[in-house]
């Protein structure tokens, strides 16, 4: 039996791995930031509270960073990871556009959700047959 993620007669072998390095990507960004939130330097701290965010909350943001980022990248707990991690860039999003701060802040976000669920798409059959972008009429 295959696992759940692995590259199956339905998944050609080229989209399994342009998903899993259209996953990876962001992950690597996510990751950062969950290191930086946990060791931070005077301009993260700067950061947070220049955006409203107490200080205190960098430790608890990071950890949760981080672990819904192990959660995606471990194919049995994928889905659940990236919903969650839409749920996180939801919240970047919108606090970029509370604080009323351009494109440029609240686009990163935006994107790396997009290639979170690109790259989870694509290497995922399951996924695949529940959402499909053509229909079979």
């Amino acid at each position: 039996m295959n696992a759940p993620d692995s590259a199956s007669p339905s998944t050609p072998k080229a989209m399994y791995w342009i998903g899993w390095v259209l996953s990876v990507l962001p992950c690597l960004l996510l990751i950062f930031s969950a290191y930086m939130k946990l060791n931070p330097t005077p301009e993260v701290i700067e950061e947070m509270n220049k955006n409203g965010f107490p200080m205190q909350l960098a430790i608890p943001l990071g950890i949760t960073e981080l672990a819904c980022t192990v959660l995606y990248l471990i194919p049995r707990t994928a889905v659940l990871g990236a919903i969650l991690l839409a749920a996180y860039l939801g919240g970047a999003v919108s606090s970029h556009v509370l604080k009323l701060q351009g494109i440029s802040f609240w686009f990163i976000p935006v994107l790396l959700g997009v290639f979170l669920w690109l790259g989870l798409w694509l290497r995922d059959a399951r996924l695949r047959a529940l959402l499909p972008f053509t229909s079979k009429a």
